[in-house]
């Protein structure tokens, strides 16, 4: 099964009040495994950058100057993304900005059907628990060191290792999970069934020629232990 997981940073939080997608960054994973593939552009949203979303991902009016605008990538970053699902933390507000995008270009929007939301997967399993993307690699013991700043492509990357994680992390192997949920109990069975048998005690003796050295080495010692103890 195909996944993409993706994260974007943008210049606010309201496509609809006028913010734009600044960033994108995809993650391909095949059957919850990352193959290696990514997809990551900067975009030029046309306008300035107000100085809260700038302390957030630094992305400054300076550097998105000679990046492309979103409709001059459109039809790379749809082609990489293909039909997969969509994974992303707190999904709805990359999918708000990523068809915000799309309807502002009259194409089709990316269907809701395709969204995997980690947040709401964060909360069912840790309920009470914080859910930020800090707070989950921080639980799940996610190296996140090198995360000065947001940006899309890091943030993916650490979100692809939490989303394992949470679809049943490093031990996914030992279980298997049916569509109603259940979880069956994979049997371990050894090999080899006398591997389980005990094995008989074994005796060792020492030679007459160990005992031997074991004497001479004995009778080098000075005021050894034993003998203050016999003595007393």
């Amino acid at each position: 099964m195909r996944e993409i997981v993706f994260d974007t940073e943008t210049t606010g939080l309201s496509f609809s009040g006028g913010d734009r997608l600044v960033e994108i960054g995809c993650i391909e994973m095949i059957n919850r495994v990352e193959t290696g593939r990514t997809f990551h552009l900067y975009f030029n949203p046309d306008r300035p950058m107000p100085v809260e979303a700038f302390r957030i991902h630094g992305l400054s009016d300076a550097f998105l100057s000679d990046k492309p605008r979103f409709h001059e990538k459109v039809e790379e970053l749809l082609e990489f993304v293909g039909d997969s699902v969509l994974v992303a933390h707190n999904a709805s507000f990359d999918f708000g900005f990523l068809n915000g995008e799309l309807t502002k270009l009259g194409r089709e929007i990316i269907s809701l059907d395709r969204m995997v939301d980690t947040v709401a997967m964060a909360r069912q399993r840790h309920p009470g628990a914080k859910h930020s993307l800090d707070a989950l690699c921080t639980r799940y013991g996610i190296d996140r060191s090198h995360r000065v700043l947001h940006g899309a492509l890091l943030d993916a990357q650490l979100l692809a290792q939490v989303y394992v994680e949470l679809t049943g992390g490093r031990q996914i192997g030992l279980t298997l999970v049916s569509e109603q949920q259940e979880v069956i109990e994979v049997a371990m069975v050894d090999a080899d069934p006398r591997a389980a048998q005990p094995r008989p005690m074994r005796v060792f003796h020492a030679s007459a020629a160990e005992q031997e050295r074991h004497a001479a080495f004995v009778a080098k010692l000075t005021n050894p232990l034993w003998g203050a103890a016999a003595s007393g």
